[in-house]
C-alpha cells in the first residue's frame, strides 16, 4: 500500500509537471524541443494516410451499401461479432417483381415473357452485385480498416509517448535552467552579505561566479543535470522507437495499391458480368421493338390511309404503302408475299393460349408459312403431325 502511494504520488507529480509545460509552450512562456525534419514528415505522412484511409474506406462502404440503415446494421452485428442476416438486394427484388408481373401478364404474351427474360437477367445481376460486395470487403476494406484499427493505433500510442517524453525533457531543461538562475543569484547576493559584514578580508571574500557559496545551489544543479541527461536518454530512445514504426507507412501504402488492384479486379469482373448479361438479354429481347414499332407503324398507316381515302381519289389512295408491307421485317414480308414455306428457328419458348396456337420450344426449328385472311403478327407453323399459329415475334426465318 505505502509503494502504491508513492507511485500514485509520483505520477501525479509528473502529470502536473507535464501539464504546466504544455501550458507554458502554448502561452508561450517556455521553449519547445522541435522534432527532427525527417521525423516531422514520417508523423506528417503517417497522419495524411490514417485520414485518407478513413475517407476512401468509408465512401468505398456507401458504394457497396447505399442505404445508411443496412450499413448501421451491418456495423452492429460486426462489433457483436455475428452474422448479419442475409437481405434481397434492389436488383434482386427488381429481378422478383418483374418475373411475378410476367406470369401475371402471361409467359405467353410478348409482354409477359420480356418481363420474365429482364426479371431473370434482374436477378443474375443481383447475384453478381452479392460476389462484388464479399470480395470488396474481404480484399480491399478489411486490410483498410486493420490498418486503422491496428497498425495506426500503435503509432498513434508511441506518438502520445513521445509527446509525453518530449514534455519531461523540456520540463526538465526549465528546472536546470531555474537552478542555475537561482544559484547565480544566490552567489551575487553572498558576495554582497560578504562585502557589507567585512568579517573576512578582501581576498577572502568569493566572487559572484563562485557557486560553492551555498551548499543548497551545488547539490541542487548536479541533480538537475542528472534529471537533463535521463529524461534525454528516454526521449532520444522513443524518437527512435517511433521512427521505426512510422518508417512502416511506406509498406502500408505498398499492401494498400495491391488491395486497390484486387479492388479494381473485382469491379471490372462485376462490370464485364452485367455486360454480358445485358448483352444476352438484349439479344433475346431483339425482336420485341421491332414488333412495338410495327404495330404503332400499322397503326398510324391506317389513320393514314382512312384519311387519304375520305379525302382523296381511289387513284391517289392507291400509291399509298401497303399496311403489310409496313408491320413485317423483310424477310418476313417475302415470306408472306410468297406462297412457299420457310424453315425458322424458335427464339424462346412459347405456350399456346388455345388449341389453335402451336407451343414452341427455344432453339428448336419449324416450318411456317403465310395463310391469306391470317394476322399480320402470326404465321401458321409445323412440327411434325403438329400444327398451329405462332408468333412472327417468336421467331427467326433461316436461309
Amino acid at each position: 500500500m505505502d509503494f502504491s502511494v508513492k507511485k500514485l504520488a509520483a505520477d501525479a507529480g509528473t502529470f502536473l509537471s507535464r501539464a504546466v509545460q504544455f501550458t507554458e509552450e502554448k502561452l508561450g512562456q517556455a521553449e519547445k524541443t522541435e522534432l527532427d525534419a525527417h521525423l516531422e514528415n514520417l508523423l506528417s505522412k503517417a497522419e495524411c494516410t490514417k485520414q485518407w484511409t478513413e475517407k476512401i474506406m468509408k465512401q468505398t462502404e456507401v458504394l457497396l451499401q447505399p442505404n445508411p440503415n443496412a450499413r448501421i446494421e451491418e456495423f452492429v452485428y460486426e462489433k457483436l461479432d455475428r452474422k448479419a442476416p442475409s437481405r434481397i438486394n434492389n436488383e434482386e427484388l427488381l429481378g422478383q417483381h418483374m418475373i411475378d408481373a410476367g406470369n401475371e401478364f402471361g409467359p405467353g404474351t410478348a409482354y409477359g415473357n420480356a418481363l420474365i427474360k429482364c426479371g431473370e437477367t434482374q436477378k443474375r445481376i443481383g447475384t453478381a452485385v452479392r460476389e462484388l460486395i464479399h470480395t470488396s470487403a474481404i480484399n480491399f476494406l478489411t486490410p483498410l480498416r486493420n490498418f486503422i484499427e491496428g497498425d495506426y493505433k500503435t503509432i498513434a500510442k508511441e506518438k502520445k509517448l513521445l509527446q509525453n517524453k518530449r514534455l519531461d525533457l523540456d520540463a526538465a531543461k526549465t528546472r536546470l535552467k531555474k537552478a542555475r538562475t537561482a544559484e547565480t543569484r544566490a552567489s551575487y547576493l553572498g558576495y554582497c552579505h560578504c562585502l557589507s559584514t567585512r568579517r573576512q578580508s578582501a581576498s577572502s571574500c568569493p566572487s559572484p561566479s563562485q557557486p560553492q557559496l551555498l551548499s543548497c545551489g551545488s547539490t541542487k544543479e548536479p541533480e538537475s543535470e542528472q534529471e537533463l541527461r535521463i529524461t534525454q536518454s528516454e526521449f532520444d530512445r522513443q524518437a527512435e522507437i517511433t521512427r521505426l514504426l512510422l518508417e512502416g507507412i511506406s509498406s502500408t501504402h505498398a499492401h494498400h495499391l495491391r488491395c486497390l488492384n484486387d479492388f479494381v479486379e473485382a469491379q471490372m469482373t462485376y462490370y464485364a458480368q452485367c455486360y454480358q448479361y445485358m448483352l444476352d438479354l438484349q439479344k433475346q429481347l431483339g425482336s420485341f421493338p421491332s414488333a412495338f414499332i410495327s404495330n404503332n407503324n400499322q397503326a398510324s398507316t391506317a389513320s393514314v390511309s382512312n384519311a387519304s381515302t375520305s379525302s382523296s381519289s381511289p387513284v391517289t389512295s392507291s400509291l399509298l404503302p401497303s399496311t403489310s408491307s409496313t408491320i413485317v421485317t423483310p424477310s418476313l414480308s417475302d415470306l408472306k408475299e410468297s406462297s412457299g414455306s420457310r424453315k425458322a428457328r424458335v427464339l424462346y419458348d412459347y405456350d399456346a393460349a388455345n388449341s389453335s396456337e402451336l407451343s414452341l420450344l427455344a432453339d428448336e426449328v419449324i416450318t411456317v408459312y403465310s395463310i391469306v385472311g391470317m394476322d399480320s403478327d402470326w404465321l401458321m407453323g409445323e412440327r411434325g403431325n403438329q400444327k398451329g399459329k405462332v408468333p412472327i415475334t417468336y421467331l427467326e426465318l433461316l436461309n
